[in-house]
């Protein structure tokens, strides 16, 4: 009896070796990490980010947003502006310009006389704003509408030299182009391509975060009330913590991360997130998504 107690103390040692000695070598083969998010908002003291979800992934998402780009290119300028129902002149400064936009101050600042004369919605809403100033130092044409056809050259001498004049002025007074977007705001196709590259930028995100969780996404984990998550048994190499689809917000700051971090076998690698070494600090972010 002693020895069949014996023999099967020995066979219940080799089977509990045989389920630990391989979760203890798995142990020893993996790493871990242990984090630690906070957020300080402009002027204030951090604080934990509590119970919001981390991601540990495989690859950048800054690189993964690029992949995604791939799906969804992001719109082809030249073929909207194409598609415009404006003249060939206007079409060509805004491929030159890389801009759609005809309003603000900054589009009326980078218009150059010369652009003024040549792009004829400008030049037609310039004349327009400007009407009220003949006489009080604007051009007044010499040329005849009846010389057009009887005095061909000299009607075209005439309304040349009418054209320069006002070229000179419009350099010579920049402020006299302030206010002609006003008179574009009808052909302005600015809205229309914003809504386009804000709805490009959605599906670009959306496809950003379907291949960061479908093929690129090891672990997740939901921080603590002091802001403490971990990711344990990951095998060793190189890794990001991000954040998909969400931030961590206190105040006007807007946080993600984009983390790298490595792992090695036995070892745990322990990360502060802050506003240090956040992809977006501050609230840069949340302007780009308005």
């Amino acid at each position: 009896m002693k020895m069949k107690s014996r023999i099967r103390a020995v066979f219940l040692f080799a089977g509990a070796l045989a389920i630990l000695l391989p979760a203890r070598l798995a142990a020893q083969s993996t790493g871990r990490i242990e984090f630690n998010a906070r957020v300080s908002p402009t002027g204030g003291q951090p604080e934990p980010v509590r119970q919001l979800t981390f991601y540990l992934l495989r690859k950048s998402l800054e690189d993964i947003r690029a992949e995604a780009l791939q799906l969804a290119p992001a719109p082809d300028m030249d073929k909207f502006i194409d598609a415009l129902a404006v003249s060939p002149e206007l079409k060509e400064w805004m491929k030159k310009h890389r801009s759609v936009q005809l309003s603000g101050g900054d589009f009326t600042k980078s218009i150059a006389p010369s652009e003024i004369m040549n792009v004829p919605e400008f030049f037609k809403a310039y004349m327009s704003r400007n009407a009220a100033f003949k006489g009080v130092g604007f051009p007044e044409p010499k040329f005849k509408e009846k010389d057009r056809e009887a005095n061909p050259e000299k009607y075209k001498q005439e309304k040349d030299q009418y054209l320069a004049a006002i070229q000179k002025f419009v350099a010579a007074m920049p402020e006299s182009v302030e206010g002609i977007d006003i008179d574009l705001n009808d052909i302005d196709p600015y809205s229309k391509w914003d809504a386009l590259v804000h709805k490009q930028r959605r599906l670009q995100e959306s496809h950003a975060l379907e291949l960061a969780q479908e093929r690129y996404l090891v672990a997740q984990s939901d921080t603590d009330l002091d802001g403490d998550g971990s990711f344990a048994g990951v095998a060793p190499g190189n890794y990001w913590i991000g954040m998909l689809g969400s931030e961590a917000i206190s105040g006007d700051v807007h946080l993600h991360w984009d983390y790298p971090v490595t792992v090695r076998r036995g070892e745990t690698a322990r990360v502060e997130l802050s506003n240090v070494n956040a992809s977006r600090p501050s609230i840069e972010a949340q302007n780009s998504t308005n």
